[in-house]
């Protein structure tokens, strides 16, 4: 279990700016997708020490939930096999009970050992109710809960740790932002003349509240002006950018997460957003997964795939 729960030190690596026609500015990209194979970025901190108290609490399953190319679902599958625990993903939309062999994401987390229980997307909305997780347990038997998304008081003590010295120096602080547990450590761990800046992958900045549930600092704000439509929404400008990016600099970018910080960061660079002469750091949260499925998705609308 150490190993696995062991964060290793990742790379920070500097963009060369002037590849994309910008000056007058330093921005750095810490490579978190690199802590684990499978369980990478944010879900690996998420999930840290969640998986400790589970262990602690002799629990033997875990259960959570999420959709069709959710980075969580797969990273818990992967976390269970390598730990020892059983795993159950309760799935959004009853449809993808049939598509589990043309999804990456679900293919995986099977191959893993986890159980797949599919509901329907209205069902769903009722996950946190009470009656919703005894009618679980009644089903699943005793289980350790981790939440969509893994956020809870254990994911953000682990978030917190992402920052090092080398996030201190920093001006600003980038990050995507789904449930917005990540952001909560990284501005509790923020120093408050820092600056959190959260790229919302979906539609709308209710993560501001979910924030405030875990720190009192207001050094953060949210946009959602690079969702491009909404969660898992893409298009050619964005494929466009994620491709171009890794061309450049290496680097990898999911689609869902830190392919549109990215893109963000660079339209904010080229319109003074930013300060100038800033230190920007920004955290490369994983989600590599993804692509696999996302590019099934782009091949059946014909459309350019991430390479």
């Amino acid at each position: 279990m150490e190993d696995l729960l062991m964060a290793n030190a990742v790379p920070i690596a500097e963009i060369d700016l002037s590849l994309f026609g910008i000056e007058g500015y330093k921005l750095f990209i810490k490579r978190e997708d690199l802590l684990h194979p499978f369980v990478s970025g944010n879900k690996f901190r998420k999930l840290k020490y969640n998986l400790i108290a589970a262990k602690e609490q002799r629990y033997k399953v875990l259960l959570t939930f999420g959709g069709a190319f959710s980075n969580h679902i797969a990273a818990v599958a992967a976390a269970g096999k390598e730990l020892g625990f059983e795993t159950i993903g309760v799935i959004r939309g009853a449809e993808l009970k049939e598509e589990i062999s043309e999804n990456a994401t679900l293919s995986f987390a099977k191959s893993c050992g986890m159980q797949l229980y599919f509901i329907s997307r209205e069902d769903y909305r009722g996950k946190d109710k009470a009656e919703f997780i005894t009618n679980l347990k009644n089903q699943f038997g005793d289980f350790y809960l981790l939440p969509e998304g893994g956020t809870n008081a254990l994911a953000v003590k682990g978030c917190e740790e992402i920052l090092d010295e080398n996030g201190f120096s920093a001006n600003y602080i980038c990050v995507p932002v789904g449930t917005g547990g990540t952001m909560a450590g990284l501005v509790k761990g923020s120093n408050e003349n820092q600056n959190v800046l959260g790229f919302s992958a979906l539609k709308g900045t209710f993560q501001t509240s979910e924030i405030a549930k875990y720190t009192s600092k207001t050094n953060f704000e949210i946009t959602d002006s690079y969702c491009f439509g909404g969660y898992g929404k893409i298009d050619r400008d964005l494929v466009r950018f994620i491709n171009e990016f890794k061309e450049k600099t290496d680097i990898p970018l999911d689609p869902i997460y830190t392919g549109k910080m990215m893109y963000g960061i660079m339209d904010l660079l080229k319109n003074g957003y930013f300060k100038e002469n800033s230190r920007i750091f920004a955290i490369h949260t994983g989600g590599l997964q993804g692509i696999a499925g996302m590019n099934q998705k782009l091949k059946k609308k014909k459309l350019p795939i991430i390479e």
